[in-house]
């Protein structure tokens, strides 16, 4: 299962530029495999991203499917943002220029 960064307070799912595994990049939800390999290292990884407050940032736990579905959402797109409601739905939003 993919365990990703939920913005505590907007709900907000971490997204970026990534790289997979055939070395193309892409715009999406950036994940780790494993939840201790993800606690480890979100803090870091926020900082060198430019977040001056990693605090608001939990690891999520998605299912394949649920993280699939919301790269598909994003459509590669890097002005979109992608929230999770509580209802476990994703949510597109286009960046707010």
């Amino acid at each position: 299962m993919p365990f990703v960064l939920h913005h505590a307070g907007s709900g907000q799912i971490y997204t970026c530029m990534l790289v997979n595994n055939y070395r193309l990049p892409y715009y999406g939800v950036k994940f780790w495999e494993s939840e201790a390999e993800a606690t480890e290292q979100a803090s870091g990884f926020l900082t060198a991203q430019g977040i001056d407050d990693p605090a608001p940032w939990l690891v999520l736990e998605l299912t394949e499917q649920q993280m699939k579905i919301g790269n598909v959402r994003l459509k590669n797109d890097p002005g979109l943002m992608l929230f999770w409601g509580s209802d476990g739905k994703p949510d597109i939003r286009k960046i707010p220029n």
